[in-house]
């Protein structure tokens, strides 16, 4: 479903549903979200949301766990995304 107002999906930005976990755990995009035309600023719109965020956070410190960052570049990383957080959901509360 379309709304009128913006010419977009009634989905648009829902990270589960533009960006499911698929079977095997991993995140894939589901096929009938490629066909449509707004599925890159679909997808970057779910990113930037707060469950776009924490799974950022996620990938943060999967690679502190891996060892491709260190303890301050982790914090520093974590740090901004909580921040970006809290800035959008003081928005959506005022």
């Amino acid at each position: 479903m379309v709304d009128d107002e913006t010419g977009r999906p009634e989905c648009f930005g829902q990270l589960d549903t533009v960006f499911p976990v698929g079977e095997e755990g991993l995140r894939t995009i589901p096929p009938e979200c490629m066909r449509c035309p707004c599925a890159k600023s679909c997808l970057q719109a779910a990113m930037r949301g707060p469950e776009g965020l924490k799974l950022q956070e996620e990938k943060v410190d999967q690679a502190y766990e891996y060892g491709l960052i260190g303890k301050l570049q982790r914090w520093s990383r974590k740090k901004l995304i909580r921040q970006e957080i809290e800035a959008i959901t003081s928005k959506r509360k005022a």
